[in-house]
């Protein structure tokens, strides 16, 4: 199987107010990656939408999937999956744009965008023609490419774990708000493992399972820090 390689996709940013940073207001990225071979490509989240309230309270400066798809060389008609690590509207932002592609969530995480009020844009997420793959936990959507349920930022939010000959990639989305808290996780399971005794910070069950993995590389939604062993 050939692998997989990866392509970070800039989406724009965001500017978190001081109500949610409890300092300064501060400029956060909106990434998505894809994934491409010689049979398949996968794009895993698809940037943001619009409406008045996202405007006055993010400020975004974005930059529309086809235009972010653009500045590495592709098009939307190179897409052949889609991937939402979870549905609120900076994560699914393109997804209109991607009818016809099966789109694969979390089963828990499509209800709760349909249901929930101020969850999401609902016309992200029910736009003509999309096509769901609900899924029902962890599953392998192509050969060494699987969807690992990684709830937390929200219930259904999801990840991608790629195997590839240089080592199992994982794409964490918002998992982790970055890289540093990612690895706070990490070593105090490293922690936990040598038998400290002092109490730490429960890490999430499923971080036990990344490590599982041995990951080579963790990249996220909004940070272009990478996470190294």
């Amino acid at each position: 199987m050939q692998d997989f390689s990866v392509h970070r996709i800039d989406f724009g940013y965001v500017i978190r107010p001081s109500a949610e940073t409890g300092g300064s207001p501060a400029a956060v990225p909106v990434l998505g990656y894809l994934l491409e071979n010689d049979e398949r490509r996968i794009l895993f989240d698809s940037g943001m939408g619009t409406h008045p309230s996202v405007e006055a309270r993010y400020q975004p400066r974005r930059r529309d999937v086809r235009a972010a798809l653009a500045d590495i060389g592709r098009s939307i008609d190179d897409i052949d999956m889609v991937v939402n690590c979870h549905l609120h509207y900076d994560h699914c932002g393109g997804n209109p744009d991607l009818a016809g592609r099966p789109i694969f969530t979390q089963r828990t995480e499509l209800e709760t965008a349909r249901t929930t009020e101020d969850y999401t844009l609902p016309e992200l997420v029910d736009a003509p023609g999309l096509t769901y793959e609900v899924l029902d936990g962890e599953t392998e959507i192509v050969p060494g490419v699987t969807v690992l349920p990684t709830p937390g930022h929200t219930l259904g939010h999801q990840s991608l774990a790629v195997r590839r000959s240089d080592g199992t990639l994982i794409l964490a989305g918002q998992s982790h708000r970055d890289a540093s808290a990612f690895a706070g996780d990490f070593a105090n399971l490293r922690a936990d493992a040598d038998g400290h005794p002092e109490t730490l910070d429960p890490a999430p069950a499923w971080v036990r399972q990344i490590a599982r993995l041995d990951p080579a590389r963790v990249m996220f939604a909004h940070d272009r820090a990478v996470w190294l062993p």
